[in-house]
């Protein structure tokens, strides 16, 4: 099924409908399927076969030019050698028998026996033509009878043949030694070609399996990549059509493994918060029900004339109202503190002076609880100064100090302690309560929430005074510690920074 959002669209005059504006808005919870396209380990092995095939024909490229011309250069470096030598031959025997044109064919008839593919001319000072293999080439028909003979026609172009010059004993330059490939534009011999051909052949070869071997590869690599994808996309899914326990179980130091166990984190935090929300909504309305409840039945009572209306039941309906409007009034403050539209009223503040006074005020409302209060001071000149709104860090603390004379039995103790350490200040306040079970202790700042065991006690709070305490202190850029064991009590700290950024004091 499809899911839209509309709102403000009527039906289309075309469609039979009014043309009038229309209040309809539509909404589906079932989300659209995703559109089928090509899986993802397709596209990564296609990408690495475009990368096979990309880097084959780079290689290719550069071979062809590179590797090319010096192959060129090589044989052209061959024949020029073989030319030198010839030369060098046909100086050495027209030294002995001065007869060129003797000299010339014995040296230059030894050369053309070197290869069939190659053609030999030898010419003197004038340029007539002394020596040409091709008269008795095997490539030839048949040896050309000396009246008829005509000499091959070299290559026009320079690059296409070698020579070397022939030199008498003083030095004097008599003849030429002119060699080129047989029925080649280039100084390669058959066997040089042939050795090119299969070269390029090897080379395309190798191409070929590099690309078969990369798509291969690249397959393998891809699957094992589009696994944990998959599995992720998978449990997004039943994440999103209600499933809240599903998880990857995708883990490892990689990317992908850290993105697996980052989204399971994250599934278990929104499930945990799901669950919050539908006992926070639980709470909430138990905390507003009961006062109202109380009224209901105390109005309803005096309407019917069971109970009088005097001040004793009147008295009934304000206390139940007057606790409703500190739990609106504690909400709204708890609101404001999150969304950051209190103002922290920053000043130096004597801590040790701030505690002790808090203390002293509340000893009498402990004593009358049957509870022990007392105040120990850790400093070491009887002062600690921070940079704190001491508004809100006095109702920190008293937040904590009623939650420990609200959960301690008769004649227990509640102690206020502070101390430095480092660049903080620690209050901490101990109670020898009934304390908090180990799975609750992340709880215990969440809005309404209290332990099952707390629960059980007739007296308890408005359920947000824990909540507004971790505000107060997260505006004032600490942090609070909760230790706690069942049945011997619970131990809170507030750590609080001396120093605050001054630009965060002008904000």
């Amino acid at each position: 099924m499809s899911a839209r959002f509309v709102t403000g669209g009527g039906p289309r005059p075309e469609d039979g409908g009014s043309s009038r504006t229309s209040t309809l808005s539509r909404w589906n919870t079932i989300k659209r399927s995703p559109k089928n396209g090509r899986p993802f380990a397709a596209s990564l092995t296609l990408a690495f076969a475009l990368t096979a095939l990309m880097t084959t024909l780079v290689l290719v490229a550069v071979l062809a030019n590179v590797w090319g011309a010096q192959f060129r250069a090589y044989t052209r470096q061959n024949m020029q050698s073989i030319a030198d030598s010839t030369a060098a031959s046909i100086s050495e025997a027209y030294a002995e028998s001065g007869d060129l044109d003797e000299a010339a064919v014995s040296a230059a008839s030894g050369t053309s026996a070197l290869s069939p593919d190659i053609v030999v001319q030898v010419l003197d000072a004038t340029g007539d033509v002394l020596y040409d293999d091709t008269w008795a080439h095997p490539l030839t028909s048949s040896r050309v009878p000396d009246s008829q003979r005509v000499p091959a026609v070299a290559p026009t172009a320079q690059e296409d043949l070698v020579t070397s010059k022939i030199e008498d004993p003083s030095g004097r330059v008599v003849g030429t030694v002119r060699i080129w490939a047989f029925g080649s534009e280039a100084l390669l011999t058959k066997v040089d070609a042939a050795f090119q051909t299969n070269s390029y052949g090897a080379i395309a070869g190798a191409a070929a399996i590099a690309l078969v071997l990369a798509c291969v590869i690249g397959y393998f690599v891809s699957r094992g990549m589009a696994a944990p994808v998959q599995r992720i996309t998978s449990t997004a899914r039943q994440i999103r059509n209600g499933d809240l326990t599903a998880r990857t179980g995708v883990s490892g130091t990689d990317e992908l493994g850290q993105l697996g166990e980052t989204f399971d984190d994250m599934a278990t935090t929104i499930e945990r918060d799901l669950k919050l929300e539908h006992r926070l909504t639980g709470d909430v309305a138990h905390e507003l029900r009961t006062p109202l409840m109380a009224m209901q039945a105390t109005v309803e009572a005096m309407q019917d004339g069971v109970l009088p209306a005097d001040d004793e039941h009147l008295e009934v309906v304000a206390s139940e109202v007057r606790r409703l409007s500190r739990l609106i009034d504690a909400m709204l403050k708890l609101s404001r503190l999150e969304n950051g539209t209190t103002e922290l009223k920053v000043e130096r503040t004597d801590l040790v002076y701030l505690v002790k006074s808090l203390v002293s005020s509340q000893h009498q409302l402990f004593h009358e609880k049957g509870l022990h209060l007392r105040f120990v001071d850790e400093s070491v000149h009887g002062e600690l100064y921070a940079d704190v709104d001491p508004d809100l860090i006095r109702e920190a603390i008293v937040n904590l100090m009623s939650n420990a004379m609200r959960y301690t039995n008769a004649d227990g103790w509640v102690k206020v302690s502070l101390r430095p350490e480092r660049s903080d200040v620690l209050i901490s306040v101990q109670d020898t309560g009934i304390g908090i079970a180990k799975e609750d202790i992340p709880q215990t700042f969440a809005r309404f929430w209290r332990s099952d065991v707390s629960r059980e006690r007739v007296s308890g709070g408005l359920g947000v005074g824990l909540a507004i305490t971790k505000e107060i202190v997260d505006r004032h850029n600490g942090t609070i510690l909760v230790e706690s064991e069942l049945g011997r009590g619970t131990t809170f700290t507030l750590r609080i920074p001396q120093r605050r950024a001054r630009r965060e004091q002008d904000k």
